[in-house]
């Protein structure tokens, strides 16, 4: 399976590279995973485009999507699904707080069968540094609730850090979340339409260079408007999620017959 990882950045310049090194050691050893990088800059004003730029100039798995103004977390991730190519999509971000080795190990969840691998920052076996003590309070207190709401085990709902089948990601779209909101409606979209989820422990670092692009000042209407929104839908229309999930999945093993056919006859 190829694994295609989405970046949103926005002025991550001197984070940026050593993201995508660090990706690169980790997907290619000790087994290499087929994967690409699709970078989306999000209207940086500093020298992140053209540091990506440079390197996929020399790596012809790293792309840049430059994009046009409003800028946004949300509409930075839905130009990178739109962008990519492979079997798994993984979310990860540019300012070196997720760790690629996570990324591997969820890889290999999807292939053992998951639909959907959620990163997890507080389950046993988590690593959490520098996280800002008010935004971890607002966190916890909001991660309580959607499982309230959803009826669900997972606790780290806000977290963008997580993985899906192409398949799954394409059928819950598409996507209207223009900010972090994304992460809610990519995962509470993948929930209640009945995917296979599984979480997992994940080490997370707080930045050390440039500043965070969540507010939670703005943030707060944003997610109530997604929560409730998924909510409803959950409550009034689960029948037609589950029935448009299967028509979607169907028409999916019907693309992808032939294509296995031709490359097993050769």
């Amino acid at each position: 399976m190829k694994l295609s990882i989405v970046i949103p950045a926005q002025n991550e310049e001197r984070n940026i590279a050593r993201c995508l090194e660090e990706l690169r050691a980790a997907l290619e050893a000790p087994v290499a995973i087929p994967y690409e990088v699709v970078v989306v800059d999000d209207n940086s004003s500093d020298g992140t485009a053209a540091v990506v730029a440079g390197l996929a100039d020399a790596d012809t798995r790293i792309r840049l999507v430059r994009r046009l103004p409003p800028a946004g977390f949300g509409r930075a991730v839905r130009d990178g699904i739109d962008a990519v190519t492979g079997d798994v999509l993984a979310i990860y971000m540019a300012d070196l707080s997720d760790d690629p080795q996570d990324l591997v190990a969820c890889y290999h969840k999807i292939a053992e069968g998951y639909d959907c691998v959620f990163g997890s920052r507080f389950i046993t076996g988590s690593q959490v540094t520098m996280y800002p003590v008010v935004k971890l309070v607002v966190n916890r207190f909001a991660n309580q609730v959607i499982r309230w709401m959803f009826w669900s085990r997972f606790n780290d709902f806000t977290n963008a850090f997580k993985v899906y089948r192409m398949q799954v990601a394409h059928d819950c779209g598409p996507y209207r979340a223009s900010h972090f909101n994304i992460t809610l409606e990519m995962s509470i979209g993948a929930l209640i339409r009945g995917y296979r989820i599984v979480e997992i422990p994940i080490r997370w670092h707080g930045r050390t260079w440039g500043s965070s692009k969540l507010r939670l000042s703005e943030m707060g209407r944003r997610y109530l408007s997604t929560l409730l929104m998924l909510f409803f839908q959950r409550v009034l229309i689960s029948d037609d999620l589950l029935a448009e999930r299967a028509a979607n999945n169907a028409r999916f093993q019907r693309q992808a017959t032939p294509a296995q056919t031709t490359a097993e006859t050769g």
